[in-house]
């Protein structure tokens, strides 16, 4: 069972037969023999779920065309500078496209470039051998640091129990625009700016 949670969707996780109120925009629930329940909560309708042979997962539409798993033993310096060498887009484009990562999303690519003190619109195919192993090596653990926090919640994410996670606690620039850069002090605020539409933080004094 391949199951997408597209933009807002969200697994919630409980006990069977506890004759509570379903969450709002409910739309699947599986129950299993051992008394487990799960719930698709989807208030926009841009996930779905598909039965899939087992034999046949890596061709679904869905994943055939993914990158990079970021957390597997692909993830290393030479890998992103094979990925980045013909590319002149910015980095934190190069980052996001699923193509090429999959998985990335905008909040930890501009953290990880950020420790990497990589600029957001550096041309990717610029990036040295150093920053690709440094990149390299902070993607896996601002993944997993988020991972063991419980995911980034800013607006309605939560996590399967309901609570909300407690990376954005953690934020180094993300959403924190005008504050103090954490590398520069005061003298050089995180500044925000857009790219393909989507938020970008960073400091423009150490991220060169």
């Amino acid at each position: 069972m391949l199951l997408h949670l597209g933009m807002s969707g969200r697994l919630t996780i409980g006990r069977a037969g506890t004759n509570a109120t379903p969450p709002a925009h409910e739309h699947l629930v599986l129950e299993t023999e051992s008394g487990a329940r799960a719930g698709l909560v989807d208030p926009r309708r841009f996930g779905m779920v598909d039965l899939v042979p087992t034999s046949e997962e890596d061709n679904h539409r869905l994943l055939a065309h993914l990158g990079m798993e970021p957390l597997s033993d692909a993830m290393s310096g030479p890998a992103l500078a094979d990925l980045f060498r013909s590319r002149r887009t910015p980095v934190k484009s190069a980052l996001l496209d699923q193509k090429l990562i999959a998985g990335l999303g905008n909040i930890y690519v501009c953290e990880a470039l950020f420790r990497c003190k990589i600029h957001p619109e550096r041309q990717a195919c610029t990036l040295t051998e150093g920053e690709t192993e440094a990149l390299a090596e902070a993607i896996p653990q601002i993944l997993e640091q988020a991972i063991a926090s419980g995911g980034s919640s800013l607006r309605d994410y939560v996590q399967a129990d309901g609570t909300k996670g407690g990376f954005q606690d953690l934020h180094l620039v993300y959403g924190r625009e005008g504050a103090p850069c954490p590398n520069c002090g005061e003298a050089s605020p995180i500044r925000r700016i857009t790219q393909a539409g989507r938020s970008t933080f960073f400091c423009a004094t150490c991220q060169k």
